[in-house]
């Protein structure tokens, strides 16, 4: 019996260009440099290098740089954007991704400049244009913070 062919790891990993053609979000916005392991409405895990060339390490904290959470979360999110753009292979053009809630919020370990944030990122329950994940931002083996998310497909204006 012929076995199905495995999709080459390379097709499971999308790049800077892919990101920039799938979420509308640009530097110093753009908070994901790639992704691993897509799986198409099931899960992804994005990568963001944290460098101290980042605008926000200027007042967070002077002398001691820490990422803001609510910037760690955000990059939840485009991970999470960048999952739903592909899954449902959205015309960027026409519709939008919109980050609609965010619940059971974590703060567990700072993220600081040298840091690589991997955030795996899974899909707990699609409806239609609706989306509902749960992510963590990961340094090393340790959880930096952690949360339920979800977002919808929207018409954007012309």
């Amino acid at each position: 019996m012929k076995q199905a062919p495995v999709e080459a790891s390379s097709s499971l990993d999308i790049g800077i260009e892919e990101i920039l053609a799938r979420i509308p979000h640009r530097p110093p916005f753009l908070l994901i440099d790639r992704a691993e392991d897509y799986r198409p409405h099931q899960s992804i895990v994005g990568i963001k290098s944290v460098t101290i060339n980042e605008p926000y390490f200027v007042g967070h904290f002077p002398g001691r740089p820490v990422m803001p959470g609510v910037l760690i979360i955000e990059a939840l999110a485009q991970t999470g954007g960048v999952l739903m753009s592909k899954s449902l292979d959205v015309d960027v053009e026409n519709k939008g991704i919109m980050f609609i809630s965010v619940d059971n919020c974590r703060f567990r370990h700072p993220v600081r400049p040298g840091d690589v944030l991997r955030m795996p990122v899974e899909v707990l329950r699609a409806r239609g244009d609706v989306f509902k994940f749960r992510g963590r931002g990961m340094v090393g083996d340790k959880i930096a913070a952690e949360c339920e998310f979800a977002a919808m497909l929207i018409e954007t204006p012309a």
